[in-house]
């Protein structure tokens, strides 16, 4: 009977060991998925919400000081003038 108490006692303890394992993983894979979406949400804005922003809304441009788009090479526009439903160039 003490035999039965060790080996329920072990296997209790090793599912708990390996659920607690399983969840963390999860957890931080989670973690990472949140960290790049926000990284992406930032990159994307920035075309649209910099000081500067290429015409041509190309990805990952935009600037807070005047200068040419790494993409395209057009010169940024002050991000005031240039209004999405609007354009003024």
């Amino acid at each position: 009977m003490n035999t039965k108490i060790k080996t329920l006692v072990t296997i209790a303890f090793l599912a708990t060991f390996f659920l607690s394992v399983s969840c963390k993983g999860k957890a931080e894979k989670n973690n990472e998925t949140t960290t790049e979406q926000s990284e992406t949400t930032e990159e994307v804005a920035k075309e649209y919400a910099s000081a500067y922003v290429c015409p041509m809304h190309c990805e990952g441009s935009g600037s807070d000081t005047e200068g040419t788009c790494p993409k395209c090479g057009m010169a940024y526009v002050a991000n005031e003038e240039h209004q999405k439903d609007g354009h003024k160039h």
